[in-house]
């Protein structure tokens, strides 16, 4: 049988939570409170609870440590008589944590100049709460969902003002992250938008948070920014040109959108020299959009040889036989699509395939898109466009960062691992040396002074 003493060098051995548990377990100490829990006779979390209770204990007692160190004699030693300062009660306060509420005692001492700093002065929450909140929020839940939340389920009252104060706190890292300097070159700036729903006035109307994602010369990814705007138009795409200008962008190769209205002005007014490709998958499905859904494979087919051309002269005559097959005939706005289109569609057809698999369409940042809308249809409608660019920020952060955690939980598995890989944030583009080397040779003034 062990002794107390075997017990308490196996725990003071202990390296990991797991170990720290299969240690109590051994020692036998806390199979009555365990059974207690079970019964129900005992809570875990909320008011009365074990973990408040555990904490509370914890943090009294460290609270205690720094008094004594304070002043300089433990409680009740005779040699603390003869000096000035001495111990003088405590004060309640109650601080909100992960596991509920915790009512302290915290120590004082008669002079006054005691400052705990385990449970600093003023400080109401503590243990990770306040990312608790944050996380919460990133999920979509509104202010009143998160304090629901926290009642329901660890029975912690945080008021509605004190949520948005922690929420708010994030906008300064937002705004940095928003400004924060670029890159001189992106060979490649992939543009989509999400619609969302945004108060204005005594009116909620609908708005396009545009992303725009840049790929440096390493080939990995960055979200660039992000701008909300109503209506599309040339000064809009301006002033988002001007804000990546202004923050180091010298120059971009090749941009990948959709089609946006005013955009072409505003780039070439930007940067002179770069290629604007409209996404062909979007191309292709804006086309589909009036074709009848027994036709749709049949005109799918029948696109693939104008997008696989080897070059744009190739591709008009393509463009031009399906206007006249009887398929075409049947669906013209098929082509109108296209020619409206043109001028935008054909610049990939002057590279390579490696280089085109690269730039033809805006899909890298789809899955993006698909994750974000996820989180803002749970939300409804924001306030204000401020709010779109901090709950897109996090979401984005709270996505890389679950990503992240489930790559590292399977690292060392050579078998049966699936965890997702990055979303876009870090991610590197496929084949990307092919890809530089063919930009290169198309752009040799431009890239190699960034080599």
């Amino acid at each position: 049988m062990a002794t107390g003493k075997d017990e308490d060098l196996q725990l003071d051995q202990v390296v990991s939570t797991r170990e720290m548990a299969e240690a109590l377990r051994a020692s036998g100490a806390v199979d009555d409170l365990l059974a207690q829990i079970d019964t129900g006779e005992v809570a875990l979390t909320g008011e009365g609870g074990l973990l408040p209770g555990l904490i509370k204990l914890a943090l009294e007692r460290g609270l205690a440590a720094e008094l004594t160190d304070h002043l300089g004699y433990e409680k009740g030693e005779p040699a603390g008589r003869g000096l000035p300062n001495a111990r003088n009660g405590s004060s309640a306060k109650t601080v909100q944590t992960e596991a509920g509420p915790v009512p302290l005692d915290v120590p004082r001492d008669r002079e006054g100049s005691f400052t705990p700093r385990l449970v600093p002065k003023g400080q109401r929450r503590i243990g990770g709460l306040d990312d608790m909140i944050v996380s919460l929020y990133a999920g979509g839940m509104t202010l009143r969902d998160i304090q629901f939340h926290l009642q329901s389920t660890i029975g912690t009252e945080v008021s509605h003002e004190t949520i948005s104060k922690i929420v708010d706190e994030i906008s300064e890292a937002v705004l940095s992250w928003q400004h924060r300097p670029l890159d001189a070159l992106y060979p490649v700036i992939y543009l989509d938008a999400i619609v969302v729903k945004v108060k204005d006035g005594g009116h909620t109307r609908n708005k396009a948070a545009h992303i725009a994602v840049g790929v440096d010369m390493a080939g990995i990814k960055h979200v660039l920014g992000i701008w909300v705007q109503q209506n599309e138009g040339a000064s809009f795409w301006a002033s988002v040109c001007a804000d990546l200008a202004n923050r180091g962008v010298r120059d971009v190769l090749i941009v990948c959108c959709d089609g946006l209205t005013g955009f072409p002005e505003a780039i070439a007014a930007t940067w002179s020299q770069a290629a604007i490709q409209t996404c062909v998958v979007h191309l292709i499905r804006n086309a589909l959009r009036f074709v009848s859904y027994s036709d749709r494979k049949t005109v799918a087919a029948a696109l693939k040889p104008i997008y696989t051309a080897p070059n744009a002269e190739a591709a008009r005559a393509e463009l031009d036989a399906f206007t006249a097959s009887e398929m075409g005939k049947k669906n013209p706005t098929v082509t109108r699509v296209f020619d409206r289109a043109w001028e935008q569609f054909t610049p990939f057809l002057a590279f390579p395939p490696e280089l085109r698999r690269v730039i033809y369409t805006t899909n890298s940042i789809e899955s993006l898109n698909y994750q974000l809308r996820k989180v803002t249809k749970t939300r409804g409608q924001f306030p204000n466009d401020a709010a779109v660019v901090k709950l897109l920020w996090l979401a984005i952060c709270n996505i890389e960062d679950k990503r992240a955690a489930e790559r590292a939980k399977e690292r060392g598995q050579k078998r049966c691992r699936t965890a997702p890989g990055r979303l876009v944030e870090g991610q590197v583009v496929t084949n990307w040396k092919k890809a530089l080397e063919q930009l290169a040779l198309v752009y040799p003034d431009r890239v190699e002074p960034y080599l």
